[in-house]
């Protein structure tokens, strides 16, 4: 994609880089994508980007969406969703052609934009699991995160926890339960995962935010957090309970080659005795039911250790431009990886944009760093 130029105004020598926010999508996540992308929206900087905002409605459909960060925040305990609209935007999917279009019923399609950076602000499936990273590969579009298959690895936690185990990395012990093996030998099933013992987080194996996972204190219990799992996912992964305390890294690509970077760490505690974990809705609805610190109380050692294993998490699965590396520090000062997140929450409050800045970056610096990173490689293979 070509960097377009625009008539210089007075006093603006240097033309905008012209940065596409998308938001919305197909995921349960939704209104945390909408949400996102108001906070970017209202911390980029205008005077370098020029921000063409486009949603994407829980139906797929790409429409032009409003340029107002306050529209799309999260109000009264209430997510928005992205509006339909008889008109669409289509992405250019030819090579060299960089203008993004919008389609009017009965209308000859009208250009709407020469794009430099596309900034994909969506979670889940669908945004985060490398079918759009794809879609823009195919479009010769540059983009801010990870490429397709760092994307997919990192939203599907089977897959995940074979590419950390081959690069040495500490993991738990687990199960996955496919489709077929449910539905025909539930039994089996029942077998490998008893000597995982007591408790079991059931997860499904490709959703993000916490949806539809349970925690498992009975084996009795066992098969309705299994289909309460397969609401968001046929596939399912059952994972032993770690005994220790929750740490989450923020990692940033490396600029000109260079090893990608660690912020300092911080550390989630569920305060809400009710809340057996840090759920969906303690996550961006319910903040009194838990406290998040950062920095996370630790050694400087242990500090280290994190950080160190959560580059090597993020360069497993060839991560790019940001991804949060979520770990576990047991009793005894093991360091263990949970998983690694490639498109974390990014509205100002979130813990990856909070961690950068106990690091010494603010959020308006964390958004430039990463437009530039996405400028800065090439589309394509790498």
């Amino acid at each position: 994609m070509s960097h377009h130029t625009e008539p210089a105004s007075a006093g603006n020598a240097a033309p905008r880089t012209r940065v596409v926010i998308l938001f919305g999508g197909r995921s349960g996540e939704h209104g945390i994508s909408v949400a996102t992308a108001g906070g970017v929206m209202g911390a980029i900087d205008r005077s370098k980007y020029e921000v063409v905002p486009v949603g994407i409605t829980p139906k797929g459909q790409w429409v032009i969406a409003a340029d107002e960060p306050e529209r799309w925040a999260i109000t009264d305990g209430k997510a928005v969703e992205v509006p339909a609209s008889a008109a669409e935007v289509v992405l250019p999917l030819t090579v060299g052609d960089s203008a993004l279009r919008v389609m009017e019923p009965g209308q000859v399609p009208s250009a709407l934009a020469d794009v430099d950076v596309v900034f994909p602000l969506l979670h889940g499936p669908y945004g985060e699991d490398g079918t759009l990273q794809g879609l823009l590969e195919l479009a010769d579009a540059r983009y801010v995160g990870s490429g397709v298959l760092a994307s997919a690895v990192g939203m599907d936690k089977h897959f995940m926890k074979m590419v950390f185990a081959g690069q040495g990395l500490p993991i738990g012990p687990y199960a996955v339960i496919k489709p077929r093996d449910w539905d025909q030998h539930r039994d089996v099933v029942l077998q490998t995962v008893e000597p995982l013992g007591l408790p079991l987080f059931v997860k499904p194996a490709r959703a993000g935010s916490s949806l539809g996972v349970s925690r498992v204190d009975s084996l009795d219990d066992l098969p309705a957090a299994v289909e309460e799992a397969r609401r968001h996912d046929p596939k399912v992964i059952v994972e032993a309970g770690i005994v220790g305390r929750e740490i989450e890294c923020a990692v940033l690509g490396g600029r000109g080659g260079a090893r990608a970077r660690a912020s300092l760490p911080g550390e989630i505690v569920v305060t809400d005795e009710t809340k057996k974990f840090y759920d969906y809705e303690a996550k961006y609805f319910d903040e009194s039911a838990v406290e998040l610190t950062c920095p996370a109380d630790l050694p400087d050692h242990v500090t280290k250790e994190i950080q160190e294993i959560a580059v090597r998490a993020f360069e497993a699965v060839d991560a790019e431009g940001l991804a949060r590396v979520d770990v576990f520090v047991t009793p005894d000062g093991q360091v263990i990886v949970n998983e690694i997140n490639t498109m974390p929450g990014f509205t100002p409050f979130s813990m990856y944009p909070r961690m950068w800045q106990a690091s010494g970056v603010s959020y308006p610096e964390l958004i430039d760093e990463l437009v530039q990173l996405a400028l800065e490689r090439p589309t394509g293979l790498r």
